[in-house]
């Protein structure tokens, strides 16, 4: 039985190091992203880096600036030994709810990773579903764990550019800019035009247009 009593204090991305030191050598953090945007999918990520790795700039990806998020976006990939992300839909998300949906997306994104991780250290306060091997549930674990923050950005990256992409089709509501949250743009744009088919039904005010 593991005690966070033994974590090292004050020690960057301890949490994630004391692991280490116990014995787990391919160690995947898993992070999403988009559980509040009113558009688009959530999107996950899993990596599972080196033991040696870290980089001055590695952070939690909401810290970091999209220029930032980039470079480091090629940084990871590169040095990771596997990664791969996963994605749920709009329509997935209305049926199975925000918190299902968010933990099916990390799902996907860890059986999609060409090496099987040793222990997973999963975002927020849920394990994984169905996933048998040892994992730990970290609140906060983009800002405590080196591969968690690592996942949170290509997680983040990956659905920028997905939003990007998607306002070349419906042009409209601005996605390239907010990228599915409830800006001030868009909602104005969700008033002008209704929702298009990448909003989430289940989620107000897009849920206002479809009444009961």
């Amino acid at each position: 039985m593991f005690s966070w009593a033994r974590v090292p204090s004050g020690e960057r991305w301890a949490k994630e190091l004391f692991y280490r030191k116990a014995g787990y050598r391919y160690i995947a953090g898993v992070d999403e992203v988009g559980r509040g945007a009113l558009a688009g999918p959530l999107v996950a990520a899993a990596v599972i880096l080196p033991e040696d790795f870290d980089h001055p700039d590695l952070a939690d990806s909401k810290t970091l600036s999209p220029s930032k998020r980039e470079t480091l976006y090629e940084i990871i990939v590169k040095a990771a030994l596997a990664w791969a992300v996963g994605e749920v839909s709009p329509e997935e998300i209305d049926a199975l709810g925000v918190l299902q949906a968010s933990l099916l997306a990390m799902s996907r994104a860890v059986t999609g990773l060409s090496s099987t991780p040793e222990l997973l250290l999963v975002d927020g306060r849920f394990p994984i579903p169905g996933w048998r091997g040892p994992q730990k549930a970290v609140v906060d674990g983009d800002a405590l764990c080196a591969s968690v923050a690592a996942a949170s950005i290509l997680a983040k990256v990956t659905r920028d550019r997905l939003m990007v992409s998607l306002n070349a089709t419906y042009p409209a509501y601005g996605f390239a800019q907010h990228k599915g949250y409830g800006t001030r743009e868009h909602l104005e744009a969700l008033r002008m035009h209704g929702p298009c088919p990448i909003h989430r039904r289940t989620f107000r005010p897009v849920s206002d247009f479809f009444g009961s």
